[in-house]
């Protein structure tokens, strides 16, 4: 059709070459084109087989330990043993490839709960659609914020500034035209007229038309040649690693030292002497640790994001739980979003205007029809209508209230101009808009540049005959909105009373001061303006439209807090958290809804705008920071950027909150970056670690609770497992020192480790959180997870205890055993256990060591209990609110019975049938070990109350 490149045509010529129009594509033509080019998607990499996986899983440090060392005991001659150890291996490997691979689909799951969007004009109409669905010839619509979906041709654009730095690694955002490209030696990324799929939109608007979708993309070809990187292990997982390699080569040392004791002090043989420091070395490797650390953080991943919160990666629950500051923005994420035109300054008159949400209906009062100051009003309601980016939508069949696409503060302007002219399309023929200059966080200010189209010069006399009077001599006009005391600045003249005039600093102090009793009644102010253009001169810029400007008017706009906000603050507040207002609003707006909502405790805050913050020392705004109740308003992006950072070097840890493209740099910065789902940017939501699907504030609480409590859950799980390693040491060691009888064995500590304490351990950390996690204050940053006080609590409390109620009954049966033979009464209860009144001495240490093995189980059952909760009794949670717990113990139990009654079971694991008596003797080991440990509990939190009481008396 044409010879020449896409970048090479003007936009006239690129709608034939793509067979489009400025109307879109129609209904027909999309079914077309989307089964001849497919989806809008990348082909991804394949995740790897299972088998493929084998080796890794087969071959790391614990694995190869437990390989060895089966492969020796076969070498002793104990098959049955060294099956059970390459059991062991292999049962571990399954789990972890069931634990990698349930993680992976359940991120897979949690990425669709957030599917990528793009706004498109089809058929004449823009909409949102899933950027999956995108085709060649769609006519795309672009604003600050936005993800480019496909590579696309630029044919409309306002100072579009885009962001390559995805695909050029240059960070400096490129500018954009409509215009031809003719420029030679110049690569197709550096195209001034194309913009790439991966890109996003920095500043400015625009249209463009999509030439490339999928893997026909720039973006997608560099995927094709790019190698899949691992992802690197988190911090906690790195903590796990380190300590269960010190534990393991301290279990080795231990190993070796029970050995040559063995050989040298007690005289065992050489494969006595092994198996002694077999068993110690099979107890005490933890292989299983590190994919059950993993699996627990996926399975809390899952749970957060049922709960409409949506985190990224793994490692981030782990900051969850230590956020120390959360630096929240204003509009959208403590409001509702759903922003109103309450009132309108207007030359020294307030007007109400009444109706809510963006339904454009309701009433502008006091009616100013016939008078002077309706010209004005005409004016000011022009300029919010035509200096706007944003659309209104109609409910749908089964909605009920209007929506819109873009930004919710021009949605409620376009409302309220609505609301008076009651349709805008004689406004829009009469001032086609030829050009715009976006909104900068530096200026604050907005400005669209129309052309008075004097073929509806006519209508524009018959419709809007004050607006015609005022503009018709002029053959360009720019509207202007932005901050108040920016455009206000910008200004020379008012329209008053019909007329224009001076801008004199009387009435500049009463436009202060009316916007200071806006502010005061939480509500955002905007200001707007326009000025009538000379002929033009070169290019449209900021310094030669926004000055020697027409003053119009304030307009006065209220969103609601959101619900919950109130409750969420006063939450977050006990938690010991630290909430800091950081918003691009107007001070006294900011403090308002600050003092409504519960973040400020005194009545006259400090605030800081963003030109004070940007010259304050760096000891100043150390001092500054020490004040709790601080706000942070008119920032820049690089001001919030700041701040976060400053946070961080005195020790913090941020979460901030943002849904703007101005949020990026400082989500991107923070410990914690936290996005709105549905009123974000995609930029915003990219950049950010957690995503709240619903924009409900309040799940920020319920985050930072599920964070700490995934914190404690893993801690009473580490907790378990390494109390529970103490009885299946201690027999090993005790029998390698004093020559005592060997308690248990090796191939039964194995159907522990595997069996009977799996399901538990991994039951602690699904449990809920406590009563009082959001009643302390966050824990610190370098806090580890295993400390020297949870290693005393497992090795020096919990597990010794476990391993003397385990020994109470190995003990009960080898020497008293026979004695309770002659006990009538008990040999009527049990009359197959003794043989002719006596067992034999192999009959009966086996029956001993069964003994010990099923106390162990019942001592753990009672061990899962007291780990539930570190300070609390278990009732506090409720005893069957974990159902996966109570499940998983009666599995237990019933392993454990499998094992002992099961005769081709107990022949492989040497274990015999334990009489009724000696069930009701090991019933008491969990009631004994559980209250053991309550009375402890509240021995140290009366101390603990005891020492805060005197240290308050000092």
């Amino acid at each position: 059709m044409f010879s020449k490149s896409i970048f090479q045509l003007q936009p006239s010529e690129v709608y034939r070459a793509l067979e489009t129009s400025p109307q879109g594509i129609s209904a027909q033509e999309i079914e077309s084109r989307q089964a001849l080019y497919g989806k809008n998607l990348l082909k991804t990499t394949q995740p790897q087989k299972l088998w493929q996986k084998l080796p890794h899983h087969l071959s790391n440090p614990f694995a190869l330990l437990l390989w060895i060392s089966g492969a020796l005991t076969f070498l002793l001659g104990e098959s049955a043993l060294g099956w059970a150890i390459w059991g062991s291996v292999i049962l571990n490997t399954g789990f972890s490839l069931w634990r990698e691979r349930s993680t992976q689909q359940a991120m897979l799951a949690l990425n669709s709960l957030m599917p990528s969007y793009a706004r498109v004009i089809r058929n004449g109409v823009e909409l949102d659609i899933l950027a999956s669905e995108l085709v060649p010839g769609d006519l795309l619509v672009l604003a600050d914020g936005d993800h480019i979906p496909a590579d696309s041709r630029i044919i409309e654009a306002y100072g579009l500034r885009i962001n390559n730095a995805v695909l050029t690694g240059e960070s400096t955002p490129a500018h954009k035209t409509a215009d031809a490209s003719l420029r030679q030696g110049v690569s197709e990324i550096e195209r001034p007229n194309l913009v790439f799929a991966g890109t996003s939109v920095v500043s400015g608007t625009g249209k463009a038309i999509v030439f490339a979708t999928g893997s026909s993309t720039q973006f997608g070809r560099m995927a094709r040649l790019t190698q899949t990187t691992p992802e690197l292990p988190s911090l906690l997982q790195r903590e796990i690693f380190r300590l269960t390699k010190r534990i393991s080569l301290a279990a080795m040392g231990i190993s070796a030292l029970v050995f040559i004791i063995g050989l040298s002090d007690i005289g065992l043989g050489l494969s006595q002497a092994f198996l002694l420091a077999l068993g110690i070395l099979v107890a005490a490797v933890p292989e299983g640790l590190p994919a059950t650390i993993t699996l627990s953080l996926a399975m809390a991943g899952q749970r957060l994001s049922e709960q409409g919160v949506l985190v990224k990666k793994l490692e981030t629950l782990e900051t969850l739980g230590m956020v120390s500051v959360l630096c929240t923005d204003k509009n959208g994420t403590l409001t509702q979003n759903q922003m109103t035109v309450r009132e309108i300054w207007l030359g020294q008159r307030n007007l109400k205007v009444t109706g809510t949400g963006y339904k454009p209906e309701g009433t502008i009062t006091p009616s100013l029809a016939g008078e002077n100051s309706e010209r004005d009003l005409q004016l000011l309601l022009s300029a919010a209508i035509l200096c706007n980016n944003s659309r209104l939508r109609p409910p749908a069949s089964d909605g009920v209230q209007w929506s819109y696409l873009g930004d919710q503060t021009e949605a409620a302007m376009r409302s309220a101009g609505l609301k008076h002219f009651g349709s805008e399309t004689a406004l829009v023929a009469c001032f086609p808009r030829i050009h715009e200059l976006p909104f900068d966080a530096r200026r604050k200010r907005m400005s669209t540049i129309h052309r008075l189209d004097f073929g509806n010069k006519s209508m524009l006399r018959q419709i809007l005959p004050e607006i015609a009077k005022v503009v018709e001599a002029y053959d360009e006009v720019a509207f202007v909105k932005g901050a108040p005391r920016e455009v206000l600045q910008a200004c020379q003249q008012i329209a008053l009373n019909g007329e224009v005039c001076s801008l004199s600093e009387d009435l500049r102090k009463q436009v202060l001061a009316t916007l200071d009793e806006y502010a005061e009644n939480a509500l955002r102010v905007l200001a707007l303006a326009y000025r009538g253009l000379p002929p033009r001169h070169g290019l449209y810029t900021p310094e030669k439209v926004e000055r020697e400007m027409i003053f119009l008017g304030l307009m006065a706009m209220h969103d609601p807090p959101r619900e919950g906000v109130v409750e969420a603050i006063q939450t977050l507040r006990r938690a010991g958290i630290r909430l800091i207002m950081v918003t691009g609003d107007y001070g006294l707006t900011a403090a308002s809804l600050a003092r409504r909502i519960g973040m400020l405790e005194t009545s006259h805050p400090t605030i800081v705008n963003g030109a004070e913050f940007e010259q304050m020392e760096a000891a100043q705004l150390r001092v500054l920071l020490e004040q709790e109740d601080a706000i942070f308003a008119r920032m820049a992006p690089e001001h919030k950027q700041r701040l976060v950072a400053a946070l961080q070097e005195q020790g913090e840890v941020v979460a901030l909150t943002g849904d703007g493209v101005n949020d990026t740099p400082a989500l991107r910065k923070a410990d914690l970056g936290i996005s709105m789902g549905i009123s974000g940017t995609d930029v915003a939501r990219d950049a950010a670690d957690v995503i709240l699907v619903n924009d409900e504030f309040a799940n920020v609480v319920l985050a930072i609770g599920e964070g700490r409590a995934i914190y404690e859950n893993l801690r009473k799980f580490v907790t378990y497992i390494f109390a529970s390693n103490v009885p299946e040491i201690v027999p090993f060691i005790l029998t390698a020192l004093t020559g005592l009888p060997l308690a248990l064995q090796v191939h039964q500590i194995l159907a522990i480790d595997l069996g009977t304490d799996l399901l538990p351990g991994l039951a602690l950390g699904t449990e809920k959180p406590e009563p009082d996690v959001m009643l302390h204050r966050p824990r610190k940053k370098k806090t580890p997870l295993i400390d020297a006080k949870l290693l005393r609590r497992a090795f020096l409390w919990l597990g010794p205890l476990e391993a003397l109620l385990a020994y109470s009954g190995f003990f009960l049966v080898l020497y008293g055993g026979n004695y309770l033979a002659d006990i009538p009464f008990l040999e009527t209860l049990t009359p197959d256990l003794w043989v002719n009144k006596q067992l034999g001495p192999e009959q009966l240490r086996a029956t001993a060591i069964t003994m010990f093995l099923a106390g162990v189980v019942m001592s753990q059952i009672g061990n899962v209990f007291a780990c539930r909760a570190v300070i609390r009794r278990g009732r506090s949670l409720g005893w069957l609110s974990n159902r996966f717990l109570t499940f998983s113990i009666a599995v237990e139990f019933i392993l454990i019975l499998g094992l002992i009654y099961f005769p081709w079971l107990a022949d492989v694991f040497n274990l015999k049938p334990l009489p009724l008596i000696f069930w009701l003797w090991l019933s008491v080991y969990v009631p004994a070990l559980y209250g053991i440990e309550w009375a402890h509990k509240n021995l140290s939190h009366k101390r603990a109350k005891m020492a805060a009481a005197q240290a308050v008396l000092k």
